[in-house]
């Protein structure tokens, strides 16, 4: 079962349950996988990785609403938003600690021989391959410069 055939049947819940939030938030995120596959048609089919791209994308727009709407006193569309935010994560990789995360750029940066600063660009394209959905890309970030220092 692929996650567009999941989240299908959740909105089907969804609507026999009378759950507004979860109803229009799995329709949101339907569409945007609806989209994307028929982009990625001519390239053969929307892989896993294009589905998990998918919702990474509409877990940001919501964390960045979140910050605007809290910025400009708004609670209560913040908390809207925090709702679709967590209904959106049920369907994400389980995400990674930070020590989990600093665990996995360390053996990066030494499989890859990374010695300072002028290589992070090498190390965070491997690390973004290898924890893609499975944590916060400001945290691995954050992570990668820790490690490889100046």
């Amino acid at each position: 079962m692929t996650l567009l055939d999941k989240i299908s049947e959740d909105l089907k819940a969804a609507m026999k349950s009378g759950d507004k939030i979860r109803l229009e938030t799995l329709r949101t995120v339907r569409a945007a996988l609806l989209e994307k596959q028929v982009e990625r048609r001519p390239h053969g089919g929307m892989t896993p990785e294009d589905e998990i791209s998918v919702l990474i994308s509409s877990s940001k727009k919501r964390k960045e609403s979140i910050s605007i709407f809290r910025e400009n006193k708004r609670e209560d569309l913040a908390t809207q938003e925090e709702k679709e935010l967590a209904i959106i994560e049920e369907y994400l990789p389980k995400q990674l600690s930070s020590v989990e995360i600093q665990d996995v750029v360390k053996r990066i940066v030494q499989s890859a021989g990374a010695s300072s600063g002028k290589d992070f660009g090498k190390v965070m394209l491997l690390v973004m391959k290898e924890l893609r959905g499975k944590a916060d890309g400001k945290l691995i970030q954050e992570t990668v410069k820790q490690v490889l220092g100046p």
